[in-house]
Parts: C-alpha cells; sequence; structure tokens
C-alpha cells in the first residue's frame, strides 16, 4: 500500500489538534512499537509497545497537556517510512520518524526533541 506522506502528516497533525484518541490511534497497527524520550522520562522506560499501551499512554498526555497543538512544517518522505517535522505548543521543534506496515498503518514510530526556545 502506498501512503501519501503530506496528506497522511495533514491528517495526524489535525487529530492530534483535535485531540482525538481515537482518530490519532487509528493511524497506528495493533504491534506498534513507540520509541521516545519523554515515555522514558514518563514511564522509566522509552518504548511504548502495543496499541492498547499507545492509547493509554496518549489518553494521560492528553488529560496532562491541555494546550497541545502542533504545527506541521514539513513531512519528508523515507522508503516505507515518513519524518514529520513540526512544532508543539511549546514552540519546540519535533521529528516523528514513522515507518509503514503493508497496509499502511504505523508500526515503528520514533520521536525526537529539539531544545526548547529560549
Amino acid at each position: 500500500m502506498t501512503v501519501d506522506n503530506r496528506s497522511f502528516a495533514e491528517e495526524w497533525v489535525e487529530a492530534w489538534n483535535a485531540r482525538d484518541l481515537e482518530r490519532i490511534l487509528s493511524h497506528y497497527a495493533a504491534d506498534i512499537d513507540f520509541l521516545s524520550p519523554v515515555a522514558a522520562r514518563r514511564l522509566g522506560d522509552g518504548r511504548v509497545s502495543g496499541i492498547a499501551a499507545l492509547g493509554e499512554y496518549w489518553s494521560a498526555a492528553l488529560a496532562a497537556i491541555p494546550d497541545l497543538r502542533f504545527t506541521l512544517e514539513a513531512a519528508l518522505s523515507g522508503h516505507q517510512c515518513l519524518t514529520i517535522l513540526y512544532r508543539n505548543q511549546r514552540g519546540q521543534q519535533v521529528a516523528e520518524t514513522v515507518e509503514f506496515n503493508a497496509a499502511g498503518k504505523i508500526c515503528r514510530s520514533s520521536a525526537c526533541y529539539g531544545e526548547l526556545p529560549a
């Protein structure tokens, strides 16, 4: 399955900005493996595995960050993957690289964070 990377990135950001957890999770495969330094700080492990665990993790994040907002800067194409470059509500640049399975769902995702603006 081929994914239109720009459209995918726009929909992904819109789902987050709508704070719609079900819509956010619809982009991910059941066996998702998510890697994040924020998860490492919050959970003691930087890996969140499986759609149920990811749903719990992001549900808590949405509750903790009521002003969460992403602004898409770029959608960078790779082989069966995409890097979504965006800024969060704090102005911090974030790059999330997602790898797609054959069904066009995200099966692996790695979030990387830039410095907070001064």
